[in-house]
């Protein structure tokens, strides 16, 4: 799953402010920042940039980011000023209709914007867990194949991401190592498609999404990226993803207590997804866009046919709860 990032970063001061209070200046300017953005008014934004921005970033271009920004993000509802860093650049936790993001800006002493950089938002308040405590099982039965895990951008690519650096792409191989019988045209010609999916600890169901119509083969959900949703909250405040379920087969609601080995619901090919098969990651948070990745390791499982106890799988490791 392509982490949600859109990034924009021109540093052309090097005055260094320490102030963690919201100078009038950076308010006055984010201010009409937001209120151009939610009008759609993306020349009036590119007025308020220096002369060096506007040189680095012409109006067609920053035209093109802010357009794209606002299809991904939505209009900005809301703002909280966090601190200064990187220099001049003032940090804010903004909450877009569609997502929290990290909205940085640089501001020079004449009221212009001369940096600017929109990226996922980390709260630095919230502990990072290094790896789970909660011991954990497959959520899966029989043998599933790691198409991506482990810790470089060779073997994951979901490393890029802070929320997901320590994800796993998991379905099923046949011998041949195709995922699909037939010629994989059609969802149900994929062996991951339908499986059934369990929690791997006991937990609280926290969200679940779910109605959202499974793509067709090739073709991938650019607005619902995580598809078909189940998070689930451990005792030890660890977050479990699970994501692109069939379409309407998940059997828990928000709210509800899980017991480890509980159904979850069916494998599905929804969101971001080009074929059948499972997301799963931990972070410390609740919401995707502004956590830390957790790594995971399982309790006690099967690895290439060899008995595994507390190992985090990499990509093409072949894994089962128990031997064939």
């Amino acid at each position: 799953m392509k982490k949600i990032l859109l990034l924009i970063m021109i540093t052309l001061i090097h005055n260094l402010c320490f102030a963690q209070e919201e100078s009038l200046n950076s308010k006055k300017v984010v201010e009409q920042f937001e209120m151009f953005y939610n009008q759609n008014d993306y020349k009036s934004i590119f007025e308020m940039f220096s002369p060096e921005t506007q040189k680095a970033l012409p109006l067609e271009k920053i035209s093109e980011f802010l357009s794209g920004l606002n299809a991904k993000a939505g209009k900005i509802n809301s703002r909280e000023f966090i601190k200064y860093q990187k220099g001049t650049f003032a940090l804010y936790k903004t909450e877009f209709e569609k997502i929290t993001l990290g909205l940085n800006l640089s501001i020079n002493d004449n009221s212009k914007i001369n940096g600017i950089f929109v990226k996922a938002f980390v709260d630095e308040s919230i502990p990072k867990i290094e790896r789970n405590i909660t011991k954990l099982q497959l959520p899966f039965k029989k043998e599933w194949t790691v198409i991506w895990g482990g810790d470089t951008k060779e073997l994951n690519y979901h490393v890029e991401s802070e929320m997901q650096k320590n994800a796993f792409d998991i379905l099923i191989t046949d011998k041949k190592g195709n995922s699909y019988k037939t010629n994989g045209k059609l969802n149900e010609d994929y062996y991951a498609f339908g499986k059934e999916l369990f929690a791997p600890c006991d937990g609280e169901i926290i969200k679940v999404l779910d109605g959202i119509v499974d793509n067709k083969i090739g073709e991938m959900n650019s607005i619902d990226v995580t598809g078909n949703t189940v998070i689930i909250k451990t005792n030890n405040n660890e977050y479990l993803f699970f994501c692109h379920f069939k379409n309407g087969t998940i059997k828990l609601k928000e709210g509800e207590k899980v017991k480890q080995g509980q159904l979850l619901g069916l494998c599905g090919n929804s969101g971001h997804s080009s074929e059948p098969h499972l997301h799963f990651h931990i972070q410390n948070t609740k919401d995707i866009n502004s956590g830390t990745g957790i790594k995971c390791y399982f309790e006690k499982l099967i690895v290439n046919g060899k008995l595994k106890e507390d190992y985090s799988p990499i990509q093409n490791d072949k894994i089962s709860i128990e031997k064939k």
